[in-house]
């Protein structure tokens, strides 16, 4: 697979994971619940991608990832065509667990492919491609989402999401190669083995909790900001609110910036880096000016970016089999961290507002920090 590809991949498939987040306070507004209860329009998805992983890296293994990828994509389609037709919370949510159950099949299976098929000079370039497709994808669906509202409805938004996957399944088709080094594993005891295998290795445990918490933090932050600008003092639209994700594309630039610095000096400085950017980032929020909190929440998501770069390449190297399943083990603490926030961080916004969730969002990097100096020494 060559950049291009992985980038695009992994750019259309996250334009579904946050495509609602910059429709939050409307959404709350049109079904009339708390900044809690809305929050499970996210949590809901990433609830069924922590869960599913798992077996998701099963499937990847015992099928193979380019039919895999393939297959997920085409079925896609469906639930972003039923989101459109949702007339209450739940009718959404349910829409959206579907995707979610979906969407890991496609992380796990491109992950693993990357690193049994890429050459070892250019695993590090390809994979900060598609985490970097990933940044892209994660803020054009947000900023998608918030156009289509303020032009038609928020249905709309769930329209071209099914057009966008079915782009998707195009570009899979396309840019990935029929496997080489593939190896199907389809025996349950040898598949229990390597599961037994991934949960002893210490590394692989606390890469996990990393995973866990780096994503509580952007979820944290993303998900309350925007119920913080739609109110007083900024007041903002839907549209407005959807722009303030531009945020994302610095993301975009410096986490390939970074990739030599990552190949070389290894995933624990590149995590220690990031703990310190996303700790600048979260006091800067804390201003009231809108140039100082957008600024800052800049700085804070360069940070998850590159912590999440590190830990994906911190998986591959502790383990040296069942790769698609050691991804779907690190996918299922990450969104599990996703899951958490969406709830955690609206009663924290509810109860004692932003400074709260900053409080809260600090903790989970400094905690990351800890995780990375002790699980990462050797690699």
């Amino acid at each position: 697979m060559k950049a291009l590809p992985s980038g695009l991949i992994g750019a259309l498939l996250f334009l579904n994971v946050y495509a609602p987040q910059s429709l939050l306070p409307v959404l709350a507004e049109e079904f009339r619940v708390s900044a809690a209860q809305i929050g499970t329009v996210i949590g809901s998805t990433t609830l069924a991608m922590a869960l599913f992983s798992p077996f998701a890296g099963l499937i990847a293994d015992a099928l193979g990832r380019r039919r895999v990828v393939l297959g997920a994509f085409a079925l896609l389609i469906l639930p972003s065509l039923l989101a459109t037709q949702a007339q209450s919370l739940g009718a959404l949510n349910l829409a959206r667990f579907g995707q979610r159950v979906l969407i890991p099949l496609v992380m796990v299976a491109v992950s693993a492919y990357l690193a049994e098929e890429a050459p070892p000079a250019r695993f590090a370039r390809l994979l900060t491609a598609y985490v970097t497709g990933t940044i892209v994808g994660g803020f054009a669906g947000r900023l998608l989402s918030g156009v289509a509202e303020h032009w038609g409805n928020w249905h709309l938004a769930f329209g071209l999401l099914a057009l966008t996957n079915l782009a998707g399944l195009g570009v899979a088709w396309w840019g990935i190669p029929r496997e080489k080094h593939f190896t199907p594993q389809r025996r349950i005891s040898e598949a229990a083995r390597i599961f037994g295998q991934h949960l002893r290795n210490p590394a692989l445990r606390l890469t996990c909790a990393i995973g866990f918490l780096i994503l509580f933090e952007l979820v944290s932050v993303f998900n309350t900001v925007t119920l913080r600008l739609a109110g007083p003092p900024y007041s903002l639209s839907s549209g407005a609110i959807g722009s303030i994700f531009a945020v994302y594309l610095l993301g975009a630039v410096i986490t390939p910036v970074t990739a030599p610095a990552l190949s070389r000096r290894g995933p624990r400085w590149a995590l220690g880096a990031a703990v310190l950017t996303s700790l600048a980032g979260l006091a800067l929020t804390l201003a009231t000016p809108l140039p100082l909190l957008v600024l800052g929440l800049a700085i804070a998501a360069c940070g998850v970016f590159l912590a999440q770069a590190a830990a994906l390449s911190a998986v591959q190297q502790s383990i040296s089999s069942g790769r698609s399943l050691a991804n779907g083990l690190y996918n299922f603490a990450y969104y599990g961290g996703a899951s958490v926030a969406s709830v955690l961080a609206g009663a924290a916004y509810d109860y004692r507002g932003w400074n709260a969730v900053a409080a809260l969002c600090a903790a989970a990097m400094l905690g990351a920090g800890w995780a990375g100096r002790r699980g990462w020494g050797k690699l």
